[in-house]
């Protein structure tokens, strides 16, 4: 399943990629979503850190958050990110 999240920009979309991080066992780095707050989500990361992710509207927020949840309780993994500009786009399986 693939799906293309807009982000609010290009530096927005580059930071998500980055914490989407797949590490060679197909594990992702985000550990859980904190908090959703119009078009921004909070996540917290296995480090224990938490960041927050600006997106284009509530809507993309919703659905990232809805996208990558399956992952995140273990029913999928990432197998893929890529960013083009604003969007990017994340693939699971």
């Amino acid at each position: 399943m693939k799906k293309n999240i807009t982000c609010a920009d290009s530096y927005e979309a580059q930071k998500l990629a980055s914490l989407i991080y797949i590490k060679d066992d197909n594990e992702i780095f985000i550990n859980g979503i904190l908090e959703i707050i119009e078009n921004e989500i909070v996540i917290s990361l296995k480090d224990k850190s938490a960041h927050s992710i600006l997106f284009q509207d509530k809507t993309q927020a919703e659905e990232f958050a809805d996208f990558i949840q399956s992952v995140i309780d273990g029913v999928n993994i990432i197998t893929k990110t890529e960013v083009i500009e604003d969007i990017v786009e994340i693939s699971k399986e």
